[in-house]
Parts: C-alpha cells; structure tokens; sequence
C-alpha cells in the first residue's frame, strides 16, 4: 500500500518536473532571479577566480520568479564576455553545488549571459530558436537579474548542455560527453584548439588540453573520431551523424555566427548517442549574425571580415580554398560532392523557413518589444537604449568594431545564398506512401514522385537505438514504380518492423533536396499494432537487493521483454503498465528489438535517466502487469506474486513457458526454475520454501551457500533442525556431499 502510494505521489511530480523545466525557459516571459552573496566582496572574489583561471565558486542564496534556495554556488561563466573591468559580468550559478539534488523545477543549473557584443539583445535567444528547428539545442529566454535587492541588469538565459539536456534530447546520459573548448583558447595564425584534427598524434592525453571530457571516460572515443575523420574519411558515418554535423555548419553559416567550430574551431560539444555515434551540439550563439568577425580560419579572411564580406561569405570557403587553420570537420565532409549538396539543401531550408519570408524580422520585433522596458531599466547594459533599437535593422558602432544590423546582414545574405550554385534547380519530392503493411516481417515498399532527379533515395530505421540506413530508389518499373519513367520511384525495405521512420532525398548536376525538408530532425512514420504473443514480459524483478544495478549503480527494479519473432520489433507505440484503468500510463522509447532478443525496463519512476526508465515501481506485495499497443489491444500480461529478495519471476521455458521464481538471468535465456528445485528436494531438505527453521538428511553431510557464495553452515552428517532465524531472505544452495554431489536451491521467505 506505501509503495503504491510512492508510486502514485513520485509520477504526479515527474509531470510537473517536466512541464515546469519547459515552462521555465518560455520567451512570453521575463525570469526574475534574485542572488544574495554571502560575501560582502563577492566581486573581488569572483574576478580573482577569473583572472586565475579557476573554476571555484561561491555562496549565495537565490530566489527565482518568487522562490528560494539555499547554498548555490555561483562563478563567472565564459571567456570573452567577462572583464574584471565590468560591472554586468555573465554567472554559472550550480543550485546542488552544496544541497544534493536541489534544482528550480528540474534544473539545477542557470547560466547568464550578459548580452556583450550585442546591441539588439536578440541575438542569442533569435539565433536557438532558429537551430532548434533542425538540431537538438539549447532553449533561452530573458531574465532579470538582482544582486543583493540591487537591479544588475537583463540577462539571457540559456539552457545548460548538461545531463538534464542529454537526457531530454537523446534519452540517454551514460556515453562519451565532450566539451570542446580549449583550457586556454589560442588566438594565433594556424591556432587550432578543439578542431577535431589529428596534429596532436596518436597518444589520446595529447588531446587533453583542448577538449572536456564531461563524462566518466571517453578519450579513446573522442580519439577514434578524430582518426576517423582524418584518415578513414569513408567510414566516418560508423562514428559521427554527419547529417546533424551538416546541419551546424549550415546553421554558423547561414547566421555567421563564426564564434564557433569555423572561427576559432571551440564552442560546441558532442555526444554519442545509443546508435553509437557522436552528435555535435550547437553552443553558445551570443555573436551570431555577424557579432563576431574576427576570424573564418580560412585563406581569405583568417584575420577577420567585413560586414559587406560577412553578407558574401562563401559557404564552402574551407572546400574551394585553402585552410590556414585545419578544419577537418568541414573539408573532410565536403570532399563528398553529395554531402556538399546536402549541406546547400539544410541551407536553403534555413532560408527559407526564416528569412526569404522574414519570419526572423517579425521574430525579431516581438522579442525587443517583450524586453523594451527591461533594456531601459538596465543601467549596466554596454549600449545606449538608442543602439537598442537601431540594431535589429541597421548596424551600431562598438568601441573597436561595428556591429552589423540582423536585418542588414540577413537580407542581403539571404539574396547572395539564393544565386549561389547549388542552392537552386533541386528536384522535386512529392506524393510520398508505403505499402500498408499489418503484420511483422513483411517486405515495406515505399514510393515516391521525384521530378528531375538523378539520384534518389530513402534513408530508414526501425528504432532510434540504430541509425538510418540508406537504400536507393528506381524509376524502372520493377521496384513497385509503376511503369518505367513516369516519374515514381520506388524501393523495398525487407524484414520490415512494427515501426519505421524514413526521409527522402534526390539530387541531380546542380542541387539536392530532401522530403520531408528538415530531415533527419523531421522523419515520417509508418507503424502498425503487432500480435500478442510477439514480445512476451519474460522476467519481473521487483526485490533486485544484489543482483544487477542499472547505469546509476542502484539496484531498481525491472522488467524483461523478449523478442518471440524472426522479425526486429520496434517498441514505438507500445505502453506499459501496473494500473489497469490506464493502459497508456508508460510509452515505451522508439528502440528496435531484434529478433529472438531482449530489452529491459527499469521500473524505477526515474525518467531523468534515460527513456529505459518507467514512471512507476513494482510492488513487493506482487500486482499485474499489461504490455499493450496504442489501440490499447493487449499483448500480453502477467500477475506476479509477492516476491523473495533476488529472486525473479520468469518464464520457464524462456519465452512460452508459464512463471515460476527462478534465479534471475537479466537479459538472458532463463534457465532451470526455482520451482523444479522446489520439488526435486522435498524429501532432502525441507520445508522448501523455510523460515526460521530448516532440515537436512544427508547420510555423508553438507553445507550449505548464500548467493555470494559464502558458506553459511557445515555439517558431516544429517543434524537436528538448523536455526536460520537470522539468515537473511533469499537464495540458499544446499550442496550434498558423497559420490555424487548434488546442489539443491532453497528460498527463505520474508515477505516485506
């Protein structure tokens, strides 16, 4: 009943941890933070953590929108944007830095930037609003900051690229997590920093200087990128989503936002996702639109540009000239011609989504009119309350540059993109379908009409645990086309699962193009309910005390599904639950289970670890639990009694068998049932299960093991009945010693 109760409040407060992260980050509203130092020179302090070039922080107390926290720590965050000289200098402020777990509705890192080098404000939040359209990033609104009941100014808040992110955006937190900023940023000819090149040689520590590991472990991953991408260029997909990594180039140059990998090759992060391949993170975007002009890394502007040469700047600069500074991630990708017209695709797209219709102008204008009031109240802001409002239009000069206006820049570029070879004379996708398959390992045909192609394909999976594979399609009559040449393409996916995600893409001699036109970040879907029967719950665990802990080194408990078929299975579409009257009360991940395989749940009500996680617990008393489609059609079901520390609840035979308690084979083949022991030692050792109380007859003796394989007890020869009172519950071997040695499994019951 307690733990029903758990289950119950800890699920209400997951919603609202989610809803409230997303509502905290909304632009329709300017943030309060409110930060009282417990050091009167909390300023002397955090310059002089700067200026040495320390991480450390300090104390204060911290009320956002109204409420309070205790023991934050809180430092400078950036580089560029803090001076000692400053009064409005950006803060990294940590929530947990002291109190465990202590987080503002689920975020337990704020990070505020001081809105240097931008005179229109916008820029930063503009720009993530923009990238989110087309690649996992940061999200970012406004905020007022006070310290000590003081006004210091407006600030953007931008979401942390933490474990919080990777959780939301790739469901996964685990794997190789790297910041690539270098400790010390080199502003030199040829400087290189965290530009993925393989000048550092083949010793991984070589590389430690330019990059963060922001997980547990990772070099020999970040080192096997960097190799790849340098002299395995052709099997660079095994290890980085080059879609996603074409999409962050088109996004820093079609907003020249060059205070990036193109500039001083930094500011990004990557990750590798459950595909096992490494993503790149988009990061901070303060100087898009032309605020940071110093550097390109390039033959022609490797000191700088200027604003007339930043509206012109080439897209492929680092493929048609040379590279001062290397930049592998750039002209490795373009050496293919096809990436280079996917590249030219992902920015037309951006175009046109956002500045061909000037949607960015009217963006532009609501948010400087949500801050208006704000900017005027800033007394510490680094521009006049006139720069303001001339920036989003027309360029503003600094105190040793101009700053470009957004709409200056961004239509004379949109008009240079638009003539630039490659952008234009794309084919045509349109009428996409597929077969509608009912039933698992049938062939999926998929057609579309495509005009004025040379090449076409669709790019599909059957999970977002693999990554797209690609498979070309023909207009020859003979893939389910129709006749020869009408103009329908066609191709068949084999084996096909319950779920498949796919997008198009053609190109010809002059340009690319892709159905639907955000791909891989937007996808279409075709899914249908499977059979019960097909994925089976194999085993629960709901005592895990010992036996196997998940990726946060907890013992939780679990689940098993088992994969019946000859035919991959998707859990896309597929719900879990220990409540009848809410058949829809856990969505499982999109995960591909292969055939005759396993996929495990932890049943924990612990979602920020990953989308493996369920929003409930098993009961230790036992209850039911129902797999079943979203129509709500049940696939299968199980109810399971209370049950022993350790001990599973499984099927016996693995996979069609009925339950009985066994020893627990996580994510494997059950083997001999619990219950079999039961029966074949009935007349040997007894009672079976045991409490307090259990006898042995062995003529030639015994002993007996816990789990650990400890000896608990001895004997020579058959005893009076043995006190087990202070044995714990569990699994206990009993070995007969003799010619023939026999173990037998005993459970001490001791229900909770």
């Amino acid at each position: 009943m307690f733990k029903s109760f758990l289950i119950f409040l800890f699920s209400t407060v997951f919603y609202i941890h989610t809803f409230s992260q997303s509502h905290f980050y909304t632009v329709d509203t300017i943030r309060e933070v409110r930060i009282y130092f417990y050091d009167s020179d909390w300023d002397s302090l955090l310059d002089s953590f700067y200026v040495a070039g320390d991480n450390e922080r300090i104390l204060a107390d911290i009320i956002i929108d109204g409420l309070s926290y205790d023991s934050v720590g809180v430092r400078y965050k950036g580089f560029s944007s803090v001076s000692v000289n400053r009064i409005k200098n950006p803060f990294n402020i940590k929530l947990d830095y002291i109190i465990d777990d202590q987080d503002h509705q689920g975020i337990d890192k704020i990070k505020l930037s001081n809105v240097i080098q931008d005179p229109s404000f916008i820029r930063e939040v503009l720009s993530y609003e923009i990238a989110r359209k087309y690649m996992p990033a940061s999200q970012a609104n406004f905020t007022n900051v006070f310290i000590n009941d003081t006004l210091w100014g407006l600030y953007t808040n931008v979401e942390a690229v933490n474990k919080s992110f990777l959780i939301d955006q790739f469901d996964n937190k685990y794997n190789t997590f790297i910041k690539c900023n270098p400790e010390n940023l080199n502003i030199q000819i040829g400087a290189e920093n965290a530009n993925l090149s393989n000048t550092h040689g083949t010793d991984s520590t070589n590389y430690e200087p330019y990059y963060s590991m922001k997980s547990d472990n990772g070099w020999t991953d970040l080192y096997n990128l960097i190799d790849t991408l340098n002299n395995f260029t052709d099997s660079i997909e095994e290890v980085l989503n080059v879609d996603r990594t074409l999409w962050m180039h088109a996004i820093n140059y079609s907003l020249i936002n060059f205070d990036s990998y193109i500039g001083y090759g930094q500011n990004y992060y990557l990750y590798k996702d459950i595909t096992r391949q490494f993503n790149p993170i988009i990061w901070d975007l303060n100087m898009s639109f032309g605020g940071f002009r110093l550097t390109d890394a390039s033959q022609l502007y490797f000191n700088g540009f200027d604003i007339i040469q930043a509206q012109e700047m080439d897209p492929l600069i680092h493929h048609n000239f040379i590279s001062v500074s290397p930049r592998p991630l750039l002209r490795n990708l373009f050496t293919s011609e096809r990436n280079r017209k996917m590249y030219l695709a992902h920015i037309r797209t951006i175009m046109e989504d956002n500045f061909v219709n000037q949607d960015y102008f009217v963006r532009g204008q609501y948010l400087q009119n949500l801050i208006d009031q704000a900017v005027q109240n800033d007394t510490n802001k680094f521009y006049s309350y006139s720069d303001f409002n001339t920036n989003l239009t027309n360029q503003v000069s600094l105190v040793s540059s101009i700053c470009p206006g957004i709409k200056q820049l961004m239509d004379a570029r949109s008009i240079y993109l638009s003539s630039y070879y490659g952008y234009s004379g794309e084919p045509s996708i349109s009428n996409t379908s597929s077969s509608q398959n009912t039933s698992l390992g049938v062939d999926l045909w998929i057609t579309a009409e495509v005009s004025d192609a040379t090449y076409v394909r669709v790019s599909y999976r059957f999970g977002k645990n693999k990554i797209f594979s690609h498979k070309e399609m023909f207009d020859d009559g003979m893939h389910n086309d129709g006749a020869s040449g009408d103009g329908v393409y066609g191709c068949k996916i084999s084996n096909c699962s319950n779920s498949i995600d796919y997008y198009f893409y053609a190109d010809n001699d002059s340009a690319g193009v892709f159905s639907p036109e955000r791909a891989a970040y937007e996808y279409y879907s075709h899914h249908f309910s499977i059979n019960s029967g097909d994925l089976v719950i194999n085993e629960i665990m709901s005592n895990n005390v010992s036996v196997v802990t998940d990726n946060s080194g907890k013992y939780e408990d679990w689940i098993e599904l088992f994969n019946t078929t000859n035919s991959p299975i998707s859990t896309n579409n597929l719900f879990i639950t220990d409540t009848v009257t809410n058949l829809h009360k856990w969505d499982l991940p999109n995960h591909i289970i292969p055939p005759n395989s396993y996929f495990i749940i932890w049943a924990d009500e612990d979602g920020h670890q990953g989308g493996e996680h369920a929003n409930f617990k098993l009961s230790n008393l036992g209850e039911q639990l129902i797999l079943s489609n979203s129509d709500s059609s049940i696939i299968d079901s199980v109810t399971f009694p209370p049950q022993l520390d350790d001990i599973s609840y499984a099927r016996y035979p693995n996979g069609t068998g009925s339950f009985t308690m066994m020893t627990p084979t996580f994510n494997q083949n059950n083997t001999t049932s619990v219950s079999e022991d039961i029966l074949m030692s009935s007349n040997v050792c007894f009672p079976n299960p045991f409490s307090d109380k259990l006898n042995v007859l062995s003529e030639e003796g015994f002993y007996v093991m816990d789990i650990f394989g400890r000896i608990i007890i001895e004997s020579n020869n058959s005893e009076k009945p043995i006190n087990t009172s202070s044995w714990g519950n569990g699994l206990y071997f009993v070995n007969l010693k003799g010619d023939i040695n026999t173990t037998i499994k005993l459970i001490k019951i001791k229900y909770k």
